[in-house]
């Protein structure tokens, strides 16, 4: 009796990979409607795109406190602030990091911003900025440094993506003052 031809093998699901990014949304251009958040800040409380309503905010994304690049930003975004607040502007960093790493961060430089905390990342990928990064050919999950300008309609009104420290929050001041 001829024997069954065996049938063919299935490939075994892929399982996913721990390291994978999740689907980032569209990036959040001009005229998009800013995600709504609520967030544990510095100092205690809360901080939420709610507080800034009628207002126009700079929300800007940090990889890690006390880092130098984060250090750099947060000085620069801090010696501005009183040009920010004449200009009707309000300011907020966001990391990953825990509220205890802002406060000392905060305590730290003599930060005069708002820092929150997203550790659990779902801010973080509303805003397309929590993204699969590579560092000496290791990938890991993180922040890539964004900025976004919010108008007082709650819609983004300019983004700076993959920012570059270096007179950035010059550049973001010039930019809320024409707003």
């Amino acid at each position: 009796m001829p024997r069954k031809p065996p049938a063919p093998k299935r490939a075994a699901p892929k399982k996913p990979s721990p390291n994978k990014a999740p689907k980032a949304p569209e990036r959040l251009a001009p005229g998009a409607k800013a995600p709504a958040f609520s967030l544990p800040r510095d100092g205690g409380g809360m901080v939420s795109l709610a507080d800034f309503a009628g207002s126009k905010l700079v929300l800007y994304f940090y990889p890690r406190a006390d880092t130098p690049g984060c250090a750099r930003e947060a000085m620069d975004f801090s010696r501005l602030e009183k040009a920010f607040s004449r200009a009707g502007v309000h300011i907020v960093g966001v990391s990953a990091d825990p509220v205890p790493a802002q406060d000392k961060f905060k305590a730290k430089y003599k930060l005069a911003i708002a820092l929150a905390s997203d550790e659990k990342h779902r801010m973080l990928e509303s805003y397309g900025v929590w993204q699969e990064k590579s560092l000496y050919g290791r990938k890991f999950m993180g922040i890539v440094r964004t900025t976004f300008l919010i108008g007082p309609d709650g819609r983004i009104a300019k983004a700076w993506p993959k920012v570059s420290v270096d007179g950035h929050a010059e550049e973001v001041l010039v930019a809320a003052k024409s707003l």
